[in-house]
C-alpha cells in the first residue's frame, strides 16, 4: 500500500509537472525557471545554476534571430531564444532598440511589422534593430527582461510601447549602452537592404513546434552594388524657413511643428511634380538636408531646374523618383525618429530616393510634401517632405463626401402585445456626449478640449440629423452637467435611456510635457458594460481613422470609465488626438481635420445601426 502512495505521488508530480510546462507553451508569458520533480529514491535531483544574464556558456556556432511577436493594444512583446555561448548588448535609441550579438550568427532577416509598436525588424552582420514609432530612452517606451521556460529555454523578452517604462531589469541593467558600438558593413547592408516580402523565415518555437516568424531574408538592390553604398558626407547647414526650432523650455510642452511656406491646405502632399527650369544634362544632387523637430522631420531635396519628381508612399516609407538628375549611391540611417534612414540609387533614367520612416505611410498621411521656390542667387527648387506619424489628412471634404447615407426606420416600442400590431415607425436614437465642459476645461495645450469636443459634437449631429438619425447631445453649449464630476458622468450615462440604441463620447487626449512626444493618433475605449461596446467601439475606430488618416492606437478596455461603466446600451469613448503633441494639437485646430473626425464618427454611429450592432438589433432589419 505504501509503494502504492508513492507511486500516486509520482504520478502527481508528473501531472504537475506536466501541467506547469503546458501553461508555459505560449512563448509571450514569462517563466519561472525549470523544476525537477522529486526523486522517488529520496535523494533530490541535481538543480542547474542559471546562466548569467547576456551570457550563456556553451556550445558555439549557434544562430540567434527569428523572434516570436504578440501585441495588446499599442503595445508589443518580441521573445528571441538565447543560445549558448552568446553575449549580447542593448542600445535604446530615439528610433528603437539595437541589440549586438557576440558568440552566435544573426540570421539575416527583414520584416515590415512585428507589432503595433514594433514597425520594423532588421537583423544581420550580429546586430538586430527593432524600430519603434516613438523614442525610446534608458528607461522610456521599452522593458528587457530574462526567464526560463519549463523545458529549460532561455529567452529574452523584450516589451515596447509608448506608455511603457521601466528598461533593462536589474539583473540586465550592466547590458545596457547609450552609445552604439560601430555598425559593420554586413549590418549596414542588413539595415538598408529593401524588403523582400515573398521569403518568410521559419523558426522552432519553444516547444519544438515549427514556428513561421514574421521576418523575411533580405534581397540585395539590384540597381546598385552593395558595395557601392557608403555614408554620406555631413548635411549642409543652411534649411529652409522654419527648419530650425528652438527648444522647449524644461516643463513646457514641445513647440508646434513648423509650417511651410505658403501651403496649400487643399494639397498637403504633393505626389509628383517638377522644378520650373530649363534641364541641366547630368545636374548632380547634392545629399538631403535635414531638419528636426519635436515630433517631426523635414527632409529637403535641392532638385535641378527640370527635375520632374514622382512620391510613392508604402508601408515603411516614401519612394521618390527623379528623371533628369544623377547622383552617386550613397546613404544616411538612425537620422531621427521619424526618418530611419534614407538611400540614393542611381538608375538609367535618373535617380531613386528612398526614406524610410518606418511607420506606414498613405497618400495623405504621415507625411507631406511641397515645392518651394529657390532662395535668392539660387536654380534649386527645394522639395521639402515633412514626416510624422501624427501628420494626419487635412484635405477639405468635398461636398459629397459630407453626407452620410440615411438610415432606415425602426419600429416604435409598443407597451402591449395589441399595440405591438401597430406599424409605427420611429427614427434611432444615438446620445452624442461632448466631454468635459463648464468650469471643467479638460486637456489644454494647443487646444482646449470641451472647445473641441462640443465643436466635433456638434458637427457629428448634423451629420446624423441629416442620415435620419435622432441624434442627442449631453450638453450643447459650454456647461457641466453638475458641479459634482462622478454625478456629472452618472447623469450623461442615463441620457442613454430605453429607446436609445448607442452612447458615445468625445475626448481629446493628453500626456505629460516630459513624455508628450510619446502620444498621438486615436484611440477608442469600451467597457464590458453590454455585449455589443466592444464591436461598437471597433466600428468608430476604424471609420475615425479611415476618413482622417491619423496613426491608429487601436482600442483600450483596461481602465473602468464612469460615463462608460454606467450606461446600459452599447457605449464607447473617441480620443480624436493629443492636445499635448506638436503635430497631433496642430491637426486638432484644423477645421478639415475635425470633419473628418465627425465623419468618421458618423458613419462609424451608422455602420452600427444598420448592422444590428445596437440596443435593439439592426434597424429596419437593414444591411450595411
Amino acid at each position: 500500500m505504501k509503494r502504492q502512495v508513492i507511486f500516486l505521488s509520482s504520478v502527481l508530480s508528473c501531472g504537475v509537472a506536466g501541467s506547469w510546462a503546458a501553461a508555459q507553451a505560449d512563448p509571450f508569458q514569462r517563466a519561472a525557471p525549470a523544476q525537477a520533480a522529486p526523486s522517488l529514491r529520496g535523494t533530490p535531483a541535481p538543480t542547474a545554476a542559471a546562466p548569467t544574464p547576456g551570457n550563456l556558456t556553451g556550445a558555439p556556432n549557434l544562430t540567434f534571430g527569428a523572434p516570436r511577436s504578440s501585441s495588446d493594444g499599442s503595445q508589443t512583446r518580441v521573445v528571441f531564444d538565447l543560445v549558448p555561448g552568446m553575449a549580447y548588448t542593448l542600445t535604446p535609441t530615439f528610433g528603437g532598440l539595437r541589440v549586438d550579438v557576440r558568440g552566435a550568427r544573426v540570421l539575416p532577416a527583414v520584416s515590415a511589422r512585428l507589432g503595433a509598436s514594433v514597425t520594423e525588424y532588421r537583423a544581420g552582420g550580429g546586430q538586430v534593430t527593432l524600430v519603434t514609432p516613438f523614442p525610446l530612452s534608458l528607461t522610456e517606451g521599452w522593458r528587457a527582461s530574462e526567464a526560463t521556460l519549463a523545458a529549460g529555454t532561455r529567452v529574452l523578452i523584450l516589451d515596447f510601447g509608448p506608455t511603457l517604462s521601466g528598461g533593462a531589469s536589474a539583473p540586465l541593467r550592466a547590458l545596457v549602452r547609450m552609445t552604439p558600438t560601430a555598425t559593420t558593413p554586413d549590418a549596414s547592408r542588413a539595415l538598408t537592404s529593401p524588403l523582400n516580402l515573398t521569403s518568410p523565415v521559419t523558426g522552432p518555437s519553444p516547444t519544438g513546434t515549427p514556428q513561421t516568424v514574421a521576418a523575411q531574408t533580405v534581397a540585395a538592390p539590384t540597381s546598385v552594388s552593395q558595395t557601392a553604398l557608403q555614408t554620406s558626407a555631413p548635411l549642409a547647414d543652411q534649411l529652409p524657413p522654419g527648419d530650425a526650432v528652438p527648444t522647449a523650455p524644461r516643463g513646457s510642452l514641445p513647440p508646434p511643428a513648423p509650417a511651410l511656406p505658403g501651403q496649400d491646405p487643399d494639397k498637403p502632399s504633393a505626389l509628383a511634380g517638377r522644378a520650373p527650369g530649363n534641364g541641366q544634362a547630368g545636374a548632380a544632387l547634392t545629399p538631403p538636408r535635414v531638419g528636426k523637430n519635436p515630433g517631426m522631420t523635414r527632409v529637403v531635396l535641392d532638385l535641378p531646374p527640370g527635375t520632374t519628381y514622382r512620391v510613392s508612399p508604402g508601408g515603411v516609407g516614401l519612394r521618390l523618383d527623379l528623371s533628369g538628375v544623377s547622383a552617386s549611391a550613397q546613404m544616411g540611417q538612425d537620422i531621427s525618429p521619424e526618418l530611419r534612414g534614407w538611400r540614393y540609387e542611381p538608375g538609367a533614367d535618373g535617380v531613386t530616393v528612398t526614406l524610410l520612416t518606418g511607420t506606414p505611410l498613405t497618400a495623405r498621411s504621415g507625411w507631406r510634401a511641397q515645392l518651394v521656390p529657390p532662395t535668392p542667387g539660387s536654380d534649386r527648387s527645394r522639395l521639402a517632405i515633412d514626416l510624422s506619424p501624427a501628420l494626419a489628412d487635412l484635405t477639405p471634404l468635398t461636398p459629397r463626401e459630407r453626407v452620410v447615407a440615411t438610415v432606415p426606420l425602426l419600429p416604435a416600442a409598443r407597451g402591449t402585445a395589441i399595440l405591438a400590431f401597430s406599424t409605427s415607425m420611429v427614427q434611432p436614437r444615438v446620445v452624442i456626449d461632448p466631454g468635459h465642459g463648464g468650469s471643467d476645461p479638460g486637456a489644454v495645450g494647443a487646444v482646449v478640449e470641451k472647445q473641441v469636443t462640443l465643436d466635433v459634437a456638434l458637427r457629428v449631429r448634423d451629420l446624423l440629423r441629416q442620415a435620419g438619425v435622432d441624434a442627442v447631445l449631453t450638453r450643447d453649449s459650454d456647461r457641466e452637467l453638475n458641479p459634482v464630476k462622478n454625478t456629472d458622468l452618472v447623469m450623461r450615462a442615463a441620457m442613454g435611456g430605453p429607446g436609445t440604441q448607442l452612447f458615445l463620447s468625445i475626448h481629446v487626449n493628453a500626456m505629460p510635457a516630459s513624455n508628450a512626444l510619446h502620444g498621438y493618433g486615436v484611440e477608442t475605449w469600451w467597457n464590458p458594460n453590454h455585449p455589443l461596446s466592444n464591436s461598437f467601439a471597433a466600428l468608430i475606430q476604424k471609420n475615425v481613422v479611415a476618413v482622417t488618416g491619423a496613426f491608429p492606437q487601436g482600442l483600450r478596455n483596461n481602465r473602468s470609465l464612469a460615463v462608460l461603466r454606467n450606461s446600459r446600451i452599447p457605449a464607447a469613448l473617441v480620443e480624436i488626438g493629443y492636445t499635448s503633441h506638436p503635430v497631433d494639437g496642430l491637426n486638432l485646430k484644423d477645421t478639415n481635420y475635425l470633419d473628418r473626425v465627425a465623419l468618421g464618427i458618423a458613419q462609424g454611429i451608422r455602420e452600427a445601426l444598420v448592422t444590428g450592432i445596437t440596443a435593439g438589433g439592426a434597424v429596419g432589419g437593414a444591411g450595411k
